[in-house]
């Protein structure tokens, strides 16, 4: 019998098959700490704030990386910090060089659920890339005044984001604070939780939050929105630090009978309570 000759052709296949990468260009590198950048990625599909990706390159693996800005049409931002083999090999890209990507993955913050009314948004270190995109939402939207976002950094030379910072300040109701800071710093100083207690809300039952951030902040940040009066599902949390493989096969992002790749990393809080992590 004659040969077949099989044909591969990575960026039509990559549509259909997850499983295989697909080529993205640097359109944009931001630094924001020594072990911090924004990598902008040309992408043109469909994607939601919360989900990720999953970046890797040749010989080395993949990680799996949270959306943290998006360009409909054009390009998503993609917020690395570099602490292992990938991370480290992914800092040494450039404008105008390629990544590979998969995804997106998960689901993400359906960002017109927090738009209508009070909303506040508690977010620490990291997890402030994932909800970066509902926060720019929460300042364009009809009612700034009514959205409360808190936003801790161990320190001051380990904020993000600091543009947008300064532009939220202006837009809507920002508390940001540091675990610690040197002598003379003016800022605020303290855990996200401190300030919790201190947020001015009209109508508590009826408020929504977001929380993302390290495990014990979250813990207790949810605890201090309850005792403030928020409603269980009126809350809801990223379990983004879980992701691993992006499709459940690997069983590393299984919480119970939950696997965060799939069925989050975006969660109600009335099921992410009894995911006992």
């Amino acid at each position: 019998m004659p040969s077949q000759t099989v044909t591969f052709d990575r960026v039509n296949d990559a549509k259909v098959n997850p499983y295989i990468p697909f080529s993205s260009t640097i359109l944009e590198v931001v630094r924001h700490t020594q072990k911090e950048y924004t990598f902008r990625m040309a992408y043109e599909g469909p994607v939601k704030p919360g989900q990720f990706f999953e970046v890797s390159m040749p010989k080395f693996g993949e990680a799996p990386i949270s959306v943290s800005g998006i360009v409909p049409g054009k390009s998503v931002d993609l917020t690395i910090r570099r602490v292992g083999r990938v991370t480290n090999e992914v800092f040494e890209t450039y404008v105008g060089q390629k990544l590979f990507l998969r995804g997106p993955f998960g689901n993400g913050f359906d960002v017109g659920l927090y738009c209508d009314g009070e909303c506040v948004v508690v977010a620490g270190g990291t997890g402030v890339s994932p909800v970066r995109g509902v926060i720019d939402a929460l300042a364009a939207s009809a009612t700034p005044e009514d959205k409360h976002v808190i936003v801790g950094f161990k320190s001051p030379s380990d904020m993000l984001f600091r543009d947008d910072l300064a532009r939220w300040d202006k837009k809507l109701d920002l508390i940001l604070t540091v675990d610690g800071a040197p002598e003379g710093y003016e800022g605020k100083v303290g855990l996200v939780t401190k300030y919790i207690p201190d947020l001015a809300l009209k109508d508590v039952k009826s408020a929504k939050a977001v929380v993302v951030g390290p495990p014990p902040m979250m813990r207790f940040s949810i605890r201090g929105l309850l005792e403030l009066g928020f409603a269980e599902e009126n809350i809801w949390v990223s379990q983004e630090r879980r992701m691993c493989c992006g499709l459940g096969k690997c069983g590393h992002c299984r919480i119970g009978d939950k696997y965060v790749c799939l069925d989050g990393p975006v969660f109600n809080y009335t099921v992410s309570k009894d995911m006992l992590d």
